[in-house]
């Protein structure tokens, strides 16, 4: 049916199964300290590099057409540190940050962020800070406890994983959090 509706972004997968697994367990002790969380699911921990929302299923098929054209060298980034949205000591999302690397990712956000508008897409709001989201704080219950986790845990080095396809993801919003899927997938050299 052409009139599909899709929620969809446009994400990189951590190919490093130990940097996920670290960004689990950080993750746990998080949610451990009985703050009022939303803990993202194990798999579906993910870097987003643009989030597009509900689009219509031509647009859609749009967007994996652009995606199919980026050209752009495969690397490997660095995800390190602890941080929060607006702050860490006050957030209202809780992510692990990308420091070596940072700037490929920029680099093909501008790229993804160019194809987009020129399908029609209009330019995202806020300003492209390369990041994975690990939690989001739904009240201040626990607050205190909350914030000194993420001071001591601040400068957690998860390691390195390489960046090696971008993916357009569709996300399906259930009461027990979203399930994504796979729409197309762009090798980089």
């Amino acid at each position: 049916m052409s009139g599909e509706i899709i929620r969809c972004f446009i994400a990189i997968e951590l190919k490093n199964q130990e940097v996920l697994r670290r960004l689990i367990e950080v993750r746990d002790k998080i949610t451990a300290t009985g703050a009022d969380l939303k803990p993202v699911e194990d798999e579906n921990i993910h870097l987003t590099l643009r989030f597009i929302g509900e689009v219509p299923r031509s647009i859609v098929d749009e967007v994996c057409s652009f995606i199919n054209t980026i050209s752009y060298k495969g690397f490997q980034i660095h995800v390190k540190n602890i941080g929060g949205f607006p702050s860490l000591e006050r957030p209202r999302v809780i992510w692990a940050g990308v420091e070596e690397g940072a700037g490929e990712l920029l680099e093909l956000y501008r790229i993804v962020e160019a194809g987009l508008r020129r399908i029609g897409i209009k330019p995202e709001r806020e300003e492209f800070t390369p990041h994975i989201t690990l939690a989001r704080v739904k009240g201040y219950r626990g607050i205190e406890r909350l914030v000194k986790t993420l001071m001591e845990l601040r400068e957690t080095d998860f390691g390195y994983s390489p960046v090696e396809e971008v993916i357009v993801k569709k996300s399906i919003l259930t009461p027990r959090g979203p399930i994504y899927s796979n729409i197309c997938v762009r090798k980089l050299a």
